[in-house]
């Protein structure tokens, strides 16, 4: 079990792009969140499998339609907390250690 925590700057706020995480993250079994920043980036924090990790951040540089994704900061380490669901949660800032 590996967790990716992932920064996502561009257009993808206000698309849709939340909720097109949150689908592709329950197709492929993960557990975390995904949450809006006041910055108009959007943070993910997924855990489960690496190579399913893998196949997930290639749909996090994609996006639903209308997004359009300039960059990801990510950090891949050993899950810290354990998650129930992946749920789109409200955030004011990010948690680096979340």
């Amino acid at each position: 079990m590996k967790e990716l925590h992932a920064i996502v700057a561009g257009r993808v706020q206000g698309i849709a792009y939340r909720n097109f995480v949150r689908s592709i993250a329950g197709e492929l079994g993960l557990l975390g969140f995904v949450a809006n920043l006041p910055d108009g980036s959007v943070e993910v924090l997924a855990q489960g499998e690496y190579g399913v990790l893998k196949v997930f951040m290639n749909h996090l540089r994609t996006g639903p339609t209308h997004a359009q994704v300039v960059s990801i900061y990510d950090e891949w380490r050993e899950p810290t907390k354990e998650f129930m669901s992946f749920d789109i949660v409200e955030r004011t800032v990010p948690q680096h250690d979340a």
